[in-house]
């Protein structure tokens, strides 16, 4: 079971363990992370699950697909690193994971 922190605008940091299997999204919406609201319910419809993957965990994670992308315009403060949680399914391979959340999302 991969553990994942998430790491607030404020600075906050929230750990959880995580089924493998599991989206960030949904293991952010499921543990109660404030900052993670998953509107959309994990469609890639909305930008409510915006985060930044650290350096070390970008390959790890993927890249973005098209229409992650396209979703990606419409959120705030947009980096090279920001992702949809929605879109990163976490395996064994993310244990350890640090993500951060941007300055809208708290």
């Amino acid at each position: 079971m991969p553990k994942v922190t998430f790491i607030s605008y404020a600075g906050k940091s929230y750990a959880v363990d995580v089924p493998e299997g599991t989206t960030l999204m949904r293991a952010a919406v499921d543990n109660g992370i404030p900052g993670i609201d998953g509107d959309c319910g994990g469609q890639c419809a909305c930008a409510t699950c915006h985060v930044f993957i650290e350096p070390e965990w970008q390959a790890k994670t993927g890249g973005r697909t098209e229409p992650e992308s396209a979703m990606l315009e419409f959120a705030d403060g947009t980096k090279e690193s920001s992702r949809l949680g929605c879109q990163i399914t976490l395996t064994a391979a993310h244990d350890g994971l640090t993500v951060r959340m941007p300055e809208g999302q708290h």
